[in-house]
């Protein structure tokens, strides 16, 4: 836990650091997962079922997506190009991680950053959801 929260406190701080905009009144946005709840198929054409919690999507001026998506057995996120600085860390489950043609098991406690101009997808292993949480620059 004390790495989740360590997570969300350089997401916050990297997403501040973002944008001088200073248009957004409110101080703070509190959401709770059980009310952003989205099924979904697997992202980049990736199949099966996941399960998404867009977190913040409807803030204005946030230059940071912050999402946390639950992978569940048969499904993934598709192999596909990475235009920006991306992190993926696993919060519970397995996976193989494909990157840029090669591929390595990934587990809870693993911290993935994909460059822009690499080629990325991620599939659960086992008969258990993978969890991870998804930190990205909005383009």
């Amino acid at each position: 836990m004390r790495i989740l929260m360590g997570i969300i406190c350089l997401s916050a701080a990297f997403a501040a650091g973002l944008s001088a905009r200073q248009e957004t009144p409110s101080a703070y946005i509190l959401e709770h997962e059980q009310d952003i709840a989205a099924e979904q198929p697997g992202p980049h054409n990736g199949g099966g079922q996941t399960t998404a919690y867009p977190f913040f999507s409807k803030a204005d001026n946030l230059e940071l997506v912050f999402r946390k998506r639950v992978l569940h057995p048969g499904s993934s996120i598709g192999y596909h190009l990475q235009e920006t600085d991306e992190v993926y860390y696993i919060l519970s489950g397995s996976g193989e991680m494909q990157m840029n043609g090669d591929s390595f098991p990934v587990t809870a406690g693993d911290a993935i950053l994909t460059r822009p101009g690499s080629s990325h997808g991620l599939v659960p292993t086992g008969q258990e959801d993978l969890t991870l949480i998804i930190a990205y620059r909005r383009e």
